[in-house]
């Protein structure tokens, strides 16, 4: 009986073995929680062909938007740890979180790999009445919460105004859009004063459709060296959206060590970077046991923010 007990079990282990290596067998779905033709979207369908290349297998973006990004990260905390679901991810996964937002955390999930950066600029609509930051900032100080600001509730589109608002002593009203193409409609349309963008908004900042007010980075940008940083005007924000992927909790380890394998070749392919330099985006690559460690951090800062922002929920 020992001896048939041992074979069933060795044979189903091999089944499993066999299993995995075959991974992936079926189409993997990447569960992207915002809509189509927003900045994570782009990114991902950019990276898309050299993740799955390097995977040997079929990958199908999945657009679920809805409630600050996290009705689709609830779909993906919920789906079946087998490998064939993965969600792309951003910061907002802790803001989210920490405000109370969503009950989802980064915790609940297998990290794969980082692949971005991209730094926020604080853009203006083309009606605003200032043609640089220091008059926002004097307006904003005669008219305490009556600058508009568009904003993706509890995400980065709102944490990053949040802090130049803290940072530079003013008020701003914040105006609700769900992801990025809301948002810049409503700034291209003049619908709301101010909002975050990036580099991929490069052409209607120079078209005079918006206007690039300030960079959160260290230092200028060489893409829009007019522009100064937010540090140049005598504001401490330096703030970027950074996004990877992430696998349901459970996910078996070779499957996992699959998927980063991949993750990372394709990271690292030419084409990629070119791609990301058109998308005003810096590469930024780090492996599970980095990301890992990114996270945590990235989490705890993200805590740290709602809670002097006065929007700590737990």
């Amino acid at each position: 009986m020992k001896r048939i007990a041992a074979f069933v079990l060795a044979s189903l282990a091999l089944a499993a073995g066999s299993a995995l290596a075959a991974y992936p067998e079926r189409p993997i779905k990447l569960i992207v929680p915002w809509g189509a033709g927003g900045d994570t979207d782009v990114i991902y369908r950019a990276f898309q062909p050299f993740f799955q290349q390097h995977l040997g297998g079929t990958i199908v973006i999945a657009n679920i938007g809805g409630a600050s990004g996290t009705k689709g990260a609830k779909e993906a905390k919920d789906s079946p740890a087998d490998g064939y679901t993965i969600f792309a991810v951003h910061d907002s996964i802790h803001s989210t979180y920490w405000t109370g937002v969503a009950d989802v955390a980064y915790t609940d999930f297998e990290p794969i790999c980082l692949v971005s950066s991209t730094p926020s600029i604080l853009t203006a609509s083309p009606k605003a009445p200032w043609k640089d930051f220091k008059s926002m900032v004097a307006d904003a100080k005669k008219r305490p919460g009556q600058i508009t600001v568009g904003a993706t509730l509890g995400s980065t589109s709102h944490f990053f105004p949040a802090l130049v608002e803290k940072a530079a002593g003013i008020k701003f009203k914040y105006v609700p859009y769900e992801g990025t193409a809301g948002r810049m409609n409503a700034l291209l349309g003049s619908h709301v004063d101010l909002g975050e963008s990036n580099l991929t908004q490069k052409g209607k900042a120079d078209a005079g459709h918006i206007r690039f007010l300030a960079i959160a980075t260290e230092k200028r940008s060489e893409e829009i060296p007019n522009v100064p940083t937010l540090k140049e005007e005598g504001v401490d924000v330096e703030y970027a959206v950074n996004r990877g992927l992430l696998a349901p909790k459970g996910t078996p380890a070779p499957v996992l060590e699959k998927l980063r394998s991949a993750c990372g070749a394709a990271a690292k392919e030419p084409g990629f970077a070119k791609a990301m330099k058109l998308q005003g985006t810096l590469v930024h690559y780090l492996n599970a046991q980095e990301y890992t460690a990114f996270l945590k951090k990235n989490d705890q800062v993200n805590k740290d923010l709602a809670k002097e922002l006065g929007l700590l929920k737990r």
